[in-house]
């Protein structure tokens, strides 16, 4: 009995790396070129309906390659109107994705890895363990099936995409990288880099390596604490990575890009919610052109943290805003469906 031949994963060549595989089967490159916009501007998921290609060089590829799609596993609605996807994998991986309406925008926030390292103490994907990266494709198609979840739902298309979901995208850099060119190529999804933010737990030698790459994209740092003792507390990656490493690395960042950053500060309840904090925050921001964005801390059953009282995140914020600091209160989404920040956990087998 034969066996039967590995199939090469498609979308992890590039176009140059296509076009070779097309010629070693004696195959025309702007055949190639076709097969590419369909992976990548169609989103096309098997080969039979790249119908502009003839049917035996459809069955050729078909014998050859494989395309691993990501399906919607299960999806859960808010009474909020947000939508949380739990994503297959090809390989039985579950992650999850959440489509976040509001009156402004549409929002997808996707994952990169399956889990998380990082073991910060508040979020729920930080108790799992990271079975493995995302690659870019599976990236990518998050986007195209929250997309199609906001235009069949809402009859909106997507406005803005945030790798805030499972997992530290600078620990799954290439992939990361690679999953926004793809979505905002001409020859993909065509859209605005400006649309994209990517959030870190704060990975210094990744932040300046986003610098030397000249990203176009925003970056969001999840800060939570503007002292050292605090910050290792909530989030041992700050051992390591300490916030004057992270300052000096965000303003070579700066430099290099010109991007202003967002810091990301949830206010905990008794622990990093008073003035002080605020001041050691408005300390912190003087390092390059920012705003925060004050996050509405969601409870999980692995922790013991609650969210502070809204007079003391008024208080915080007013403080940040007199000091002539950009300050955006975000209020949770998809909290009774466990899809608000820092919720995101599998569930399933």
């Amino acid at each position: 009995m034969e066996t039967p031949v590995k199939k090469k994963d498609i979308r992890s060549y590039d176009l140059d790396g296509l076009r070779k595989e097309f010629d070693a089967m004696g195959e025309k490159p702007f055949r190639a070129k076709q097969v590419y916009e369909w992976l990548w501007q169609k989103s096309a998921l098997d080969f039979e309906s790249m119908t502009n290609l003839s049917k035996d060089l459809r069955k050729t590829l078909d014998a050859h390659f494989a395309i691993h799609g990501v399906v919607v596993h299960n999806q859960q609605r808010s009474s909020d109107r947000t939508i949380k996807s739990a994503f297959r994998l090809h390989d039985n991986h579950i992650v999850e994705g959440v489509l976040i309406p509001t009156p402004e925008r549409m929002t997808a926030c996707v994952s990169s890895q399956v889990g998380c390292s990082l073991t910060c103490k508040f979020c729920a994907t930080g108790y799992m363990e990271r079975k493995r990266n995302l690659n870019a494709d599976e990236i990518y198609d998050q986007v195209v099936l929250i997309d199609q979840q906001a235009r069949e739902n809402y009859q909106i298309p997507l406005s803005n995409i945030v790798y805030m979901g499972m997992g530290e995208p600078l620990l799954n850099y290439a992939n990361v990288l690679r999953s926004i060119d793809r979505i905002t190529a001409e020859d993909g999804l065509n859209m605005s880099y400006k649309r994209i933010t990517v959030s870190t737990a704060g990975i210094a030698k990744m932040i300046r390596k986003l610098g030397d790459d000249e990203v176009k994209f925003n970056l969001a740092l999840s800060l939570h604490a503007a002292n050292d003792a605090k910050r290792n507390e909530i989030m041992p990656i700050n051992e390591s990575n300490t916030l004057e490493a992270l300052a000096d690395a965000l303003k070579y960042y700066y430099e290099k890009t010109q991007n202003p950053v967002t810091f990301e500060y949830i206010v905990f309840n008794n622990f990093n919610d008073e003035i002080e904090d605020a001041r050691e925050l408005l300390a912190f921001c003087q390092h390059v052109p920012c705003k925060v964005n004050i996050i509405e801390y969601n409870p999980i059953a692995f922790a013991d943290f609650l969210n502070a009282g809204e007079d003391k995140i008024d208080a915080f914020a007013n403080y940040l805003r007199r000091n002539d600091v950009i300050t955006n209160i975000r209020r949770s989404r998809g909290k009774d469906i466990d899809a608000a920040c820092g919720q995101l956990a599998v569930k399933q087998k």
